[in-house]
């Protein structure tokens, strides 16, 4: 029988410290009753996408509506994959959308927080700390296959129901502690494998926190749990780091499902409370009739750089997220339209099971009623920050005058029904483009009843009467008083009673206006617009329209 300590003592000569050192290092955290503590443990291999982000705000959401803690953990074990900056990248990201942590790894690269390190790679010592506790209970071993023998065996159960490193098929599991000996004193490389408990025919019940009840075959598969170099796996690592740091629900993409028989093997050997999965489904498209997941090479509305560059604003996403996180927001923000989106009781229990279908015109809709309600100073600040990193023509025109800009954007804004043409920042230079010269494209087109002849004889006794400084009623009578001499009628409901008795109603006299004022028939408030473009511009495009249509007629 081996002597299980001092095969301890054999594999880890140089780690003093117990398991007892590490439990009273990390206390319970003094949080009150139901309060959740939450983590974003990101690998520094990538860029942050929208999964992450959507995943990371279901976890922060569920730690601050309960007054709990939410923290980053950077879990960067393979160092050989590790990209340089990119945990701060992501962090910088997550900042952007208002999810920022409590404790743990800061955007500046400093650790914040009483249960640090939170970085894995500086927690080694505790890992193996706790592996040779595994050791001392007889629940791990060494084992010293070679890849070449591990690939055989792989091949030899291609056929196998169950495949792995278990049972017979687990050489180095019974190794006497002389023949371990004999291999580390031949210099032997070794990985470190869980002694499974497991029992193929006896189940796994738990119960997720988005999913409901799951039942899976117990893992009886010999893991393993550090490598050759003495860092661990993710398996071992995210236990013993969710143990320490107290974290009570751990919430993640359901591609981890499979693992979580072996998670809860690990937590109940170690004598860890388990903590509560809550499995994310993942964001799915629409196409052709069928669902499909968000595709990094397909899509790239998946990478969240793209709402960025496309000018939606974070509280747009947001809304947005919310709208597919919780099947009952939407309800709630129609009855709370002007609440803060964190006053929304956020509730893991109403996800999706299946994964939440993301619509970008949906998002579109959304991020227009978001918008809408913006004041022209939050309209202006935020799209003139997009403006200097996107559109410098547009930040250009900013700059020449940013009270006008700002004006500009405020037209028709805080109204009952508030017009909705921007849903992203980068609708704005086409919207706003006629009220720069730089930018206005004349377009004489006209709509309605109007025609060339109409068009001259109304602007040719507009341009008399147009005063930009009159008050919006008597700018409206001036309209209305040219109705009669060019054969229209300021009253449209007569018009629809008697059409043939009139050339037009006064909708289109207002209609050839609008045309030579803004090269477009439909335009936010003509009365505004007129103002803000201030007589000069006025008298000079109405002179240019009349000149237009007279060489048409």
């Amino acid at each position: 029988m081996t002597d299980y300590k001092m095969l301890a003592d054999l594999l880890f000569p140089n780690v003093d410290k117990n398991v007892d050192y590490y439990e009273n290092l990390y206390p319970n955290r003094d949080l009150k009753e139901g309060a959740r503590v939450t983590r974003f443990a990101p690998s520094p291999t990538g860029f942050l996408h929208l999964g992450n982000l959507f995943t990371c705000s279901v976890a922060y959401k569920t730690a601050k509506t309960t007054d709990g803690i939410f923290y980053v953990r950077v879990e960067d074990t393979d160092q050989k994959r590790k990209v340089e900056g990119a945990v701060e990248v992501m962090l910088e990201g997550l900042k952007s959308y208002g999810i920022t942590a409590d404790e743990g790894v800061m955007i500046d690269g400093t650790q914040r927080g009483d249960y640090g390190p939170y970085i894995q790679s500086q927690r080694k010592e505790i890992y193996q700390t706790y592996a040779k506790y595994l050791v001392e209970q007889g629940l791990a071993y060494p084992c010293f296959c070679s890849a070449e023998e591990l690939e055989a065996l792989r091949a030899q159960q291609e056929n196998d129901d169950i495949k792995g490193y278990y049972g017979k098929s687990a050489k180095c599991r019974d190794l006497t502690f002389n023949e371990i000996k004999a291999n580390i004193d031949a210099g032997k490389s070794w990985t470190l494998r869980l002694r499974s408990p497991g029992d193929a025919n006896k189940k796994c019940f738990f119960d997720d926190m988005i999913k409901g009840k799951i039942e899976m075959p117990e893992n009886i598969i010999d893991v393993v749990l550090l490598k050759t170099d003495g860092i661990p796996t993710y398996h071992f690592a995210h236990v013993i780091d969710d143990h320490l740091m107290h974290t009570t629900h751990v919430i993640r993409g359901d591609e981890w499902i499979a693992s979580v028989p072996l998670h809860l093997q690990l937590f109940r050997i170690l004598g860890f409370k388990p903590v509560k999965y809550a499995h994310v489904a993942p964001l799915m498209k629409e196409e052709n009739g069928n669902k499909r997941k968000l595709s990094k090479r397909k899509d790239p509305e998946l990478a969240v750089t793209y709402y960025k560059q496309e000018g939606f604003p974070a509280a747009s996403v947001n809304e947005y997220m919310m709208t597919i996180m919780n099947s009952n927001f939407e309800d709630w923000r129609r009855a709370n339209k002007d609440a803060d989106i964190n006053a929304f009781p956020f509730n893991l229990k109403k996800m999706s099971v299946s994964g939440a279908l993301f619509d970008l015109v949906k998002l579109t809709d959304v991020s227009k009623n978001v918008i809408c309600q913006m004041s022209a100073d939050e309209v202006f600040e935020l799209s003139y920050e997009w403006a200097k990193a996107f559109d410098p023509q547009l930040a250009k025109l900013y700059e020449q005058d940013k009270a006008y800009a700002t004006a500009v954007l405020n037209i028709d804004r805080g109204n009952k029904k508030p017009r909705k043409d921007i849903a992203k920042w980068s609708d704005i230079p086409d919207y706003i483009s006629y009220m720069y010269d730089e930018t206005f494209e004349e377009n004489y087109e006209l709509t309605g009843n109007a025609t060339e002849e109409l068009a001259v004889n109304i602007l040719n006794l507009y341009k008399d009467i147009v005063d930009v400084n009159d008050d919006k009623d008597t700018w409206f009578n001036k309209i209305k008083e040219i109705c009669q001499p060019v054969g229209c009628t300021p009253n449209v409901k007569e018009y629809k009673q008697n059409p043939d008795a009139f050339k037009g109603h006064v909708g289109d006299v207002s209609t050839v206006i609008r045309v030579a004022l803004t090269g477009r028939t439909n335009t936010p408030d003509l009365f505004a617009i007129t103002a803000l473009l201030g007589a000069d511009r006025v008298q000079k495009r109405i002179e240019k329209a009349i000149k237009h249509y007279e060489e048409k007629k």
